[in-house]
């Protein structure tokens, strides 16, 4: 038996793969196919646009797929969610689908924008958002460089950002969040009854969760006297608490740590100052809480 899995193709997907690898899974995409091979035989992997992934998984095309928040909404698909994976093209961060209008425009809020032209990929999104606001306005569905269609064809925008910049560089103001996207993964509701596949899916994102939680986190190793051990104690964070192990080397003992990378260069000399020899720093790919 094997799972029929759908992953995004195009901005998410280098990143999407990475994450795969870290989590022990190895794909190798063609520049030219759709079906990306993959070391796990259990895995049958397609790569399509995450705006298709949840309709494809609600009619049981994939078993299971990744995809945004924001397109399980826009598509009203009906899935099973398993789980978050936050993760996106340039970092490790939710995007935000924003509602903005040129620099210099008179609108201040959504309710200057009844009867007005909003431009969007996210049609039926963006129609139940004004819905709940109480506005009307006219939602036209854009094929691309949506930034570009204010002011001449259209009031306003909605659309999707990491970090603002392509906002600023087009010279737009945000005057409201529409919605906070993260990835999901995402199961065929049929699927998710068949015992089998449903133990695959849920080791799968068992996988993928543990290697995101490992970024931006390492080990650290070292060598200390036994006597130092609670000198050291007072300043070492670590998932829980460090790992101790006795050498052969009477009085001393070796330590290991999980830590945030960010602290070492903080730690590691006050370990050395505390008397703790032969550190080693080492990444990790998967952290299991």
């Amino acid at each position: 038996m094997r799972l029929k899995l759908g992953l995004p193709k195009g901005s998410l997907q280098e990143t999407t793969l990475d994450l795969f690898r870290k989590a022990g899974i190895r794909i190798y995409p063609s520049e030219r196919s759709y079906f990306p091979t993959c070391d796990d035989e259990e895995l049958k992997i397609v790569l399509v646009r995450a705006q298709e992934i949840a309709k494809y998984v609600e009619q049981g095309v994939f078993d299971c797929g990744i995809t945004g928040y924001d397109w399980i909404c826009e598509t009203n698909s009906q899935v099973k969610e398993i789980g978050e994976l936050i993760y996106a093209k340039s970092g490790f961060r939710a995007v935000r689908w924003v509602l903005a209008v040129p620099e210099n425009s008179p609108v201040r809020t959504v309710k200057d924008l009844q009867n007005k032209r909003i431009a969007t990929e996210a049609v039926n999104m963006v129609k139940k958002y004004l819905a709940k606001n109480k506005v009307r306005a006219r939602v036209e569905f854009s094929w691309g460089a949506t930034e570009a269609k204010v002011p001449d064809l259209a009031d306003a925008i909605v659309e999707i950002t990491e970090t603002g910049a392509s906002l600023e560089a087009n010279k737009l103001r945000m005057i409201d969040e529409v919605l906070i996207s993260t990835p999901r993964l995402i199961a065929n509701k049929r699927a998710w009854k068949n015992s089998w596949k449903r133990k695959k899916i849920k080791d799968l994102y068992l996988l993928l969760q543990g290697a995101l939680n490992a970024e931006d986190m390492v080990g650290l190793k070292m060598n200390l006297e036994e006597k130092n051990l609670a000198k050291i104690m007072g300043f070492l964070p670590s998932l829980k608490r460090p790992t101790v192990s006795r050498l052969t080397l009477p009085g001393w003992i070796a330590i290991e740590v999980v830590l945030e990378e960010k602290q070492v260069k903080k730690i590691i000399p006050k370990l050395k100052e505390a008397g703790a020899e032969g550190i080693i720093e080492y990444p990790l790919n998967k952290v299991i809480y």
